[in-house]
């Protein structure tokens, strides 16, 4: 895992996104961006038990946030975050510079020459449902894994039309044609019977997928949040061919649905994942 080289990469698409600007709006907003996913962060460590001797491979690792936080648990193992994307990668590595058992790398993991039986867990905050070939991605991780270590991730499930999030920025659903291309592949595992039969294809037993709810914090105030998501990668993908009296419009009704969901703690609007694990 260690060195700075880039391995092979066979989600070309995948690497040119995260390697752009929507890789680069993520590496210069983590406070915003972890805002949204820190709540679940719980959950998934539960599901993972990670161990003060362990090694863990943080798949998808982003900006690093749930990297530094398993290096806190493993304080006598190591923690190795692996992430396409190189603006992501180096604001992770400043952020946890003077961590001695962190590494990052920047790799595709569907095909990455992991140490084999090098990890006694793998972890992901929504960073695999991305692989062209999901199977062979989650093989290669749990040729990464000892026997019996273990797999613990989240992922999104399917949008909910009557959910808080949809009915709160209702006005852009008419003009949400389709995934940017950094999203491309986000909804590839948001059925569980589509998760059970790809772990399960990848040789992973003992699999559990359960639904967790938690907070999603947007801002700290109503138009805080609706800037932040019209600057959401998705977002700007689609809004781009408008003209800034329309954008501004879809804004200001973003930030009216916004307002009911205002918090002395900012605005928290409740969300929901799929919390997957499974072992090796």
């Amino acid at each position: 895992m260690r060195g700075a080289a880039m391995g092979p990469v066979v989600n070309i698409q995948q690497s040119e996104a995260w390697n752009g600007w929507e890789g680069r709006l993520w590496a210069e907003n983590p406070d915003r961006y972890n805002g949204m996913l820190d709540d679940f962060n719980a959950a998934l460590f539960t599901a993972a038990e990670i161990d003060e001797g362990h090694q863990v491979l943080d798949v998808g690792c982003g900006t690093g946030r749930t990297t530094r936080l398993a290096a806190e648990l493993a304080t006598r193992g190591r923690v190795a975050g692996i992430d396409l994307s190189a603006p992501m990668l180096a604001r992770a590595r400043a952020d946890a510079a003077g961590i001695p058992n962190i590494e990052f790398v920047q790799g595709d993991a569907q095909v990455h020459p992991f140490p084999e039986a090098g990890f006694d867990r793998a972890i992901s905050r929504g960073g695999v449902m991305f692989f062209a070939d999901l199977v062979a991605g989650f093989a290669n991780i749990r040729r990464g894994l000892r026997p019996g270590g273990r797999l613990a991730f989240i992922g999104p499930t399917a949008p909910n039309p009557d959910g808080d999030y949809t009915r709160a920025t209702a006005a852009l659903a008419e003009f949400m044609s389709g995934p940017s291309p950094a999203a491309r592949g986000m909804m590839s595992m948001v059925d569980p019977a589509r998760i059970d039969e790809v772990l399960t294809e990848a040789g992973f037993r003992d699999i559990t997928v359960n639904r967790v709810e938690a907070i999603e914090v947007l801002g700290e105030d109503a138009a805080a949040a609706a800037e932040f998501i019209c600057s959401l990668g998705p977002v700007q993908f689609n809004l781009q061919g408008l003209d800034k009296s329309t954008v501004d419009k879809i804004r200001d009704e973003v930030r009216a649905g916004l307002r009911r969901y205002e918090t002395p703690q900012g605005v928290q609007v409740p969300g929901t994942v799929w919390l997957v694990r499974a072992t090796n």
